[in-house]
């Protein structure tokens, strides 16, 4: 079948869906294989459920009727979703980076949203199902799309921009993020650096966090680059202060003096930054932007201040990296208080400079005073420290448990296999 048919039955049942457990009636069910599943398998079940069609890589001999075989499941997703997408004329605007993508992605939405009917990328289903998913769920009344893109070796950026063909992009940084699929820092730059190459070649806009030179240096030649920063930029802030929440003081490009935001951490600023110069970008009135950043919460264990008792939790455990890591403890540092917890899980994904990435991690911790340290996982059990080291989280949740900490400010982060948001089950 021809994507411009099936097409055609989408958008007589414009619902897609993988997972036979979230399905609806009418919704097209996509069979997608896995290395421990094959959605063929679940094609009957489907159809059962109420699809009205189930689109299978594999012979279907049993059933015949409303099932529609193709080549490839993934690859017929994905194209059904470019054809989708060139149907709208809006910009569609790509993000991408090592840390701060999903924060900064939900910021534009909120700032965007003010003014535009924005669709956007749900939580972070920003991979080679997620993006495809996020596309098909655009409706005709979109005026702009926000697509996050996540990560972890060369090629990928590039294949996503295929079928989402961005008209804009941002990319937030360039970290110690995925070393080990990336092949280092200069491998995590030319990776992330794919989305900028799609913009050169089909005369995109970049927006670029200008105090960091190697973005400078990616974004040479796209046709158009906006730039925020802290300085030498044609939006500007500073932190004003992160005693608790984020203090922005904007100091050019927009009629906003401060922005009091409910993000924890100065490591938001170019966050912050970022949708401030797309909004402007996008003529969104200054009063939109500031309300919408004021009024955004974040959720999902991404820099969430819990007050828990007489006890401050910043929860961060969404993901952790090397550079996230550091800024992080850091931040955490420079606050109020004086009873400081920390509970950080291992860094995944580091490869060859695993050992070196949490030894480094160690050296920063060492550099202040903590009322108490918890390792959790990750490579911290091979390396000499004098600190609490636990296998896993519900062991450091029993001791967390133990201690009955009181007028305490408590840091949780790790990456996501760490699953370092039990320790407050």
């Amino acid at each position: 079948m021809q994507i411009e048919e099936l097409y055609k039955i989408f958008l007589q049942y414009p619902s897609v869906q993988t997972d036979t457990r979230k399905l609806k009636t009418n919704d097209l069910y996509f069979a997608l294989k896995g290395p421990n599943f094959n959605g063929n398998s679940f094609a009957q079940k489907a159809l059962d459920a109420g699809a009205a069609y189930a689109i299978v890589d594999e012979p279907t001999d049993s059933i015949k009727e409303r099932t529609i075989q193709v080549e490839d499941v993934l690859t017929t997703m994905q194209l059904l979703a470019k054809h989708h997408r060139q149907q709208f004329n809006i910009p569609f605007i790509a993000i991408t980076g090592s840390n701060g993508k999903t924060t900064t992605k939900e910021l534009l939405h909120e700032v965007l949203n003010s003014t535009y009917k924005t669709y956007t990328t749900e939580g972070n289903l920003n991979n080679h199902i997620g993006i495809p998913l996020t596309i098909l769920k655009i409706k005709a009344d979109a005026e702009m799309a926000l697509i996050e893109m996540g990560a972890n070796h060369q090629k990928e950026i590039e294949s996503y921009c295929k079928f989402t063909l961005p008209t804009h992009g941002l990319i937030t940084n360039c970290g110690k993020a995925h070393l080990e699929g990336f092949g280092g820092e200069e491998g995590v730059r030319k990776g992330k650096g794919e989305l900028f190459d799609f913009l050169r070649a089909n005369n995109g806009t970049a927006f670029i966090m200008h105090d960091y030179v190697y973005l400078q240096e990616m974004s040479h030649d796209i046709a158009v680059v906006k730039t925020y920063g802290t300085r030498d930029a044609e939006i500007t802030g500073e932190v004003k202060s992160s005693t608790e929440f984020l203090e922005v003081a904007v100091t050019k490009g927009a009629a906003i003096k401060t922005i009091k935001t409910q993000l924890v951490g100065e490591y938001n600023l170019p966050n912050v930054l970022a949708a401030i110069a797309v909004g402007k970008y996008f003529n969104v009135a200054d009063e939109k932007i500031q309300s919408a950043l004021e009024h955004y919460t974040p959720s999902n264990s991404r820099s969430q201040l819990i007050q828990k008792g007489s006890n401050k939790i910043i929860l961060d455990a969404y993901n952790a990296n090397p550079t996230s890591m550091k800024a992080a403890i850091e931040n955490f540092a420079k606050m109020e208080g004086g009873n400081k917890v920390l509970l950080l899980g291992g860094m995944m994904e580091l490869g060859n400079e695993s050992l070196k990435e949490h030894e480094g991690i160690i050296q920063v911790i060492d550099a202040h005073k903590w009322k108490a340290v918890v390792l959790v996982g990750g490579d911290y059990h091979k390396l000499q420290h004098s600190y609490i080291n636990f296998a896993n989280s519900l062991q450091a949740k029993e001791w967390f448990a133990q201690q009955h900490f009181s007028d305490a400010e408590i840091l949780i982060k790790g990456s996501r296999s760490m699953q370092m948001e039990k320790v407050l089950e």
